[in-house]
C-alpha cells in the first residue's frame, strides 16, 4: 500500500517537472517569481545567473526521470525526492527573497509537500 503512494505520488511530481522545464520553460505564467516571462527570467529574478537555471533544469528532469523509472527500481527514488525537497525548499525561498505573494509560490510549495512524503514513504 505505501508503495503504491508513493508510486502515484512519483507520477504526480513527475508530471509537474516535466511539465514546467520541458513544456513551459519559455511560457509565461501567473506563478513566475517577479515580473519573469520564462525560466530564465525567473532565475534573473531571483539575482541567479543562466547556468544555475540550466544546472537546475537537469537536476530537476534529471529527478522527474528517474521517479518514473523508481517504480521499478526503488534505490533511485529516495535521492531524487530529497533533492526535489532541497530545490524546491530553495524556491520557496526565492520567491519569498523578492516578496511575492505567497500564490506565486504555491506550485513550489506543494511540489515540496508532495516529495517530503515521497521521501517519508521510501524511508518507512
Amino acid at each position: 500500500m505505501i508503495t503504491t503512494y508513493s508510486n502515484i505520488l512519483q507520477v504526480i511530481a513527475a508530471i509537474g517537472l516535466l511539465n514546467v522545464w520541458i513544456f513551459r520553460f519559455n511560457k509565461p505564467t501567473s506563478y513566475r517569481g517577479g515580473s519573469a516571462k520564462n525560466l530564465k527570467e525567473e532565475f534573473k529574478e531571483y539575482g541567479l545567473a543562466v547556468w544555475c537555471c540550466y544546472m537546475v533544469g537537469v537536476l530537476k528532469v534529471t529527478s522527474a526521470i528517474l521517479f518514473i523509472v523508481g517504480i521499478w527500481f526503488t534505490p533511485v527514488v529516495l535521492p531524487s525526492a530529497v533533492l526535489v525537497s532541497f530545490l524546491m525548499g530553495v524556491a520557496v525561498i526565492m520567491h519569498l527573497n523578492i516578496r511575492d505573494p505567497l500564490t506565486k509560490a504555491m506550485p513550489a510549495i506543494t511540489l515540496l509537500l508532495i516529495t517530503s512524503t515521497i521521501t517519508t514513504l521510501q524511508m518507512l
